[in-house]
């Protein structure tokens, strides 16, 4: 690559890399954009995702009549996090989130709608809004398509950021890239955007700050290697929540493919080899991958029946699950034991499912509107870490923080930066990684055209 000026350099093309060169490119700067993954279209957090992110206020909410907004939002994300959650970022992506899912639909041609079928935990009013089928990977295809005809950004592929250069006064001047085997290269630019994820995909950093899922299987981006946090930690920038993730209950054990936890919000529960339940499924699905993991064997099963089958057909990912054979279906409650093992106590479990039905909670806390009925299905799951979800400390325009002040051109989205989640897994709401990436994307995106 020729050594060249440019306005913004974006390292990572997951959804915060690709909106952050959108946001720079429709202000009329010139982006270079590398990511260092050839591959990185099918391994991106993004396309392993279900697509989700929260706009609250937004016109389909309205179309809807859905009473929502930023403040009504930031309550949910208080109440899931316990108050301990970074207070900039969270209102900075609650306030913005209505403004970034619009704005990915009339200016990026990103095709979203309103979920409105379910209702994930956490979140008091529907506001996630997604593609048709639900999958990250058509979310990935629209944001680079409608990358594609912008002749402002140059994308270079594989090319992975090695550093960014300060000036004399502490200000950005550019960034250090290189190809694999490559010598390194300057690129000279007044702003820089870090945008290669987290940390999940280094055992070591896992093990160290959060040890609870540092033996569960990691079903996040390969490229996810702490690059912007040890860029971030050479410059000096402010650090935070690294104990925070994303976790799951249900990755299909072997298969390896996500099973969504909308089956569990249409009434699935979830059992272990036993066939007990152990908690309210509906506390939300990120903290209950350490739980699946504290089962016999660290793994449990996602029982479902036919009309928990028909709801979750849209999504592609569930529809994989139906095309490799991952759900076994038993026609019957001793058929339903039999396939889980031999001394499985699940009848007695779905008979506490009908009695609690409008007879208020369980004994651990869940409602139940509708019963599971036969024939049933079983899918066999497993706790899985997804994303990581803390970071280097941005203020409200997605600049990176040190000793508490924006170093002036350098920005961070998504995993690069802290999210929204508190601490451990129990404070994330489905779709804050999401927002934390297109979210602080686009705030970064728009404000490196004229960085402090």
């Amino acid at each position: 690559m020729a050594v060249r000026d440019f306005d913004v350099v974006v390292a990572g093309a997951g959804a915060a890399g690709l909106t952050a060169a959108l946001a720079a490119a429709q202000r009329d700067c010139s982006v270079l954009l590398v990511e260092a993954h050839e591959n990185y279209r099918e391994a991106c957090n993004t396309a392993l995702s279900t697509a989700m992110i929260p706009g609250a206020g937004s016109r389909w909410q309205r179309e809807h009549g859905i009473d929502d907004s930023p403040e009504r939002f930031l309550a949910d994300v208080n109440a899931k996090t316990g108050d301990q959650v970074d207070p900039v970022v969270a209102s900075a992506l609650t306030s913005v989130s209505a403004e970034v899912v619009e704005w990915l639909v009339d200016e990026c041609g990103v095709e979203l709608e309103l979920v409105t079928d379910f209702t994930y935990p956490g979140h008091t009013a529907p506001r996630c809004h997604a593609v048709a089928d639900r999958s990250g990977r058509t979310l990935h295809s629209q944001l680079l398509a409608a990358l594609s005809g912008r002749s402002e950004v140059t994308f270079a592929v594989p090319m992975r950021l090695l550093d960014v250069t300060l000036d004399e006064r502490g200000e950005v001047g550019g960034a250090v890239v290189a190809a694999p085997g490559g010598d390194p290269e300057p690129a000279t630019s007044d702003a820089v955007i870090l945008a290669t994820n987290g940390f999940g995909a280094r055992p070591d950093l896992v093990r160290r700050h959060m040890p609870e899922i540092a033996d569960a299987i990691y079903f996040g981006g390969h490229g996810s290697t702490g690059d912007a946090l040890e860029i971030g930690t050479r410059l000096g920038a402010d650090t935070g929540f690294l104990d925070a993730y994303q976790g799951h209950g249900a990755v299909a054990d072997p298969h390896g493919v996500m099973a969504t936890w909308a089956a569990v919000m249409h009434g699935g529960v979830v059992v272990n080899e036993r066939g007990e339940r152990f908690g309210d499924e509906t506390i939300g699905y990120s903290e209950y991958a350490a739980l699946v993991l504290a089962q016999p064997g660290g793994h449990a099963w996602l029982i479902i029946d036919e009309r928990i089958d028909g709801a979750c057909r849209r999504f592609t990912d569930y529809q994989r699950l139906v095309e490799m054979r991952a759900i076994r279906w038993a026609d019957d409650g001793p058929a339903l034991e039999r396939l889980i093992g031999p001394g499985s106590q699940i009848e007695r479990t779905l008979a506490g499912v009908t009695t609690a039905i409008g007879g208020g909670a369980d004994e651990f806390g869940r409602t139940f509107e509708t019963e599971l009925t036969p024939p049933y299905g079983a899918i066999r799951v497993t706790g899985a870490l997804f994303h990581t979800q803390g970071g280097v400390l941005v203020s409200p325009r997605a600049g990176v923080l040190r000793d508490g002040a924006e170093v002036p051109g350098l920005f961070a989205a998504g995993g690069a930066a802290v999210g929204m989640s508190g601490h451990g897994a129990s404070g994330y709401l489905a779709g804050n990684g999401l927002l934390a990436a297109v979210g602080l994307g686009y705030l970064a995106g728009r404000q490196s055209a004229a960085p402090v």
